[in-house]
């Protein structure tokens, strides 16, 4: 049930333009003078809000795309119930729906639709429609793709924005009129940012994105004003997209950012919120894709994405549901994506659909969001004249390993998990092998959630 082979390509180039992602490593080796051991303090003290309300969970389903099918469309609905998710993204891609002309709408397409919003309702899903994809009569593409585009298949003309913004406008207007009681939020095209051009193409990304946002937010708000409109649909973290967005105009435009991180998801979060702060902008995020790939040992990289176990997806899944659990500023949390594909594993359902334990792991974190994640654990030992820190912890963000020696902090390091979540540290020699307390916590859980040995 993924989407089409353009769709699959948001899951590429997830690295660009994400300086968060790069690893950090400072090391401090002088005594700090009177560094005495800090206390430990509360789960999320850099600025994670405790919201009364976990974000709301979903998974990302094929719907209405390749192979679609009425009973395809009830089977991932209830499967997504079975979940207990309560959200379920689609994609609905406006030249699909128009492929011919303005207001000329696919009768075929316009069913799919509906009964998947009939089956989201009874099922007590709410349905986040992301809607892009140009037609090819609406499309600034070259000449030379103009000539090769199809209405039933546009290929990369697709990717180009309209000629007109309003003639989206438009369109999103309908989709808000005709299902607004169904929607949880229409978010505003995908991926605009993606450097690989396969969603917006073509020159001043930021200028045309920002046409899409103010044509669609007020049509939607004109159709059925409790509809959310989302911004964004980004996968750089690093906030220069968004800023070059801020800079044309579409404050007062979006209910909430959509954001898409595969890498350090937690950390990259809170670095894109954190720009948003400094330009005023309070509006949630909503994390409405992200996961990993069960595709070891088959193969290394998949999509771009580090591959993992069926059981540290699994882990990966609910550790990311009750890690967000707490934080305000984060409306959702959206895996991809339902079921996975021989292309990629990120599914919770295998190709031939048979439930993952990431499934059962998903479906567990999503009843009980407000359960512990795992935990950070840490183990010393002497080898050499030299201590080895080794331990685990929950995926997601960058760990910070603290060593006192006689109450006196002496060494720091900020480092990453491996892709299994472990790692394995050697001290530098000079601090010896007694006399050494080590602390090691997650950025995201602070200390208080931390773990601490004396060797």
């Amino acid at each position: 049930m993924v989407y089409s082979q353009k769709r699959m390509g948001a899951l590429k180039a997830r690295l660009a333009g994400a300086t968060v992602l790069v690893l950090v490593i400072a090391v401090a080796l002088a005594p700090a003078a009177g560094a005495q051991t800090p206390p430990a303090y509360a789960a999320h003290a850099t600025g994670h809000g405790k919201g009364k309300q976990a974000p709301l969970g979903g998974v990302d389903i094929n719907g209405i795309g390749n192979d679609a099918s009425i009973s395809r469309i009830d089977a991932e609905v209830a499967a997504a119930q079975s979940l207990k998710a309560k959200l379920v993204r689609i994609e609905l891609p406006w030249s699909q729906f128009e492929p011919q002309m303005q207001g000329q709408l696919d009768p075929e397409t316009v069913a799919m639709t509906d009964r998947l919003m009939q089956d989201a309702s009874k099922a007590h899903l709410k349905v986040i429609a992301l809607v892009d994809s140009t037609p090819c009569w609406a499309s600034t593409a070259p000449a030379s793709l103009l000539a090769t585009c199809a209405p039933e298949a546009p290929g990369h003309s697709a990717a180009w924005p309209p000629k007109s913004a309003a003639n989206y406008g438009k369109f999103v207007g309908w989709i808000a009129q005709r299902y607004g009681k169904e929607l949880a939020a229409i978010e505003v095209w995908n991926e605009p940012d993606q450097a690989n051009q396969d969603y917006l193409t073509g020159p001043n990304k930021p200028q045309h994105y920002a046409e899409l946002l103010r044509a669609a937010y007020p049509a939607i708000k004109h159709a059925d004003a409790q509809v959310k409109v989302l911004a964004g649909s980004l996968v750089g973290s690093n906030g220069a997209f968004m800023n070059a967005l801020y800079k044309a105009g579409i404050k007062g435009y979006y209910d909430g950012v959509a954001v898409h991180f595969y890498t350090l998801t937690l950390g990259s979060l809170r670095v894109f919120h954190e720009n948003q702060l400094a330009h005023g902008d309070h509006k949630p995020l909503w994390l409405d894709e992200y996961g990993w790939s069960s595709c070891w040992p088959k193969y290394k990289v998949e999509q771009e994405q580090g591959c993992v176990t069926p059981a540290v997806q699994a882990q990966n899944l609910a550790n990311m549901i009750r890690q967000l659990a707490h934080t305000s500023w984060v409306a959702a949390d959206t895996s991809y994506d339902l079921q996975g594909s021989a292309q990629e594993e990120f599914g919770v359902v295998s190709p031939e659909g048979k439930r993952k334990p990431s499934f059962y792991a998903l479906a567990k974190a999503f009843a009980s969001p407000f359960a512990p994640p795992s935990p950070v654990t840490l183990k010393l030992h002497a080898k050499n004249g030299q201590v080895i820190a080794n331990g685990s912890g929950p995926v997601g963000d960058y760990l910070k390993l603290e060593a006192f020696q006689h109450g006196l902090l002496r060494y720091r390091l900020i480092f990453s998990l491996n892709r299994f979540n472990d790692y394995s540290l050697k001290l530098p020699k000079v601090l010896g092998t007694h006399g050494l307390t080590v602390r090691v916590y997650q950025y995201w859980l602070g200390r208080g959630h931390d773990a601490q040995r004396s060797i």
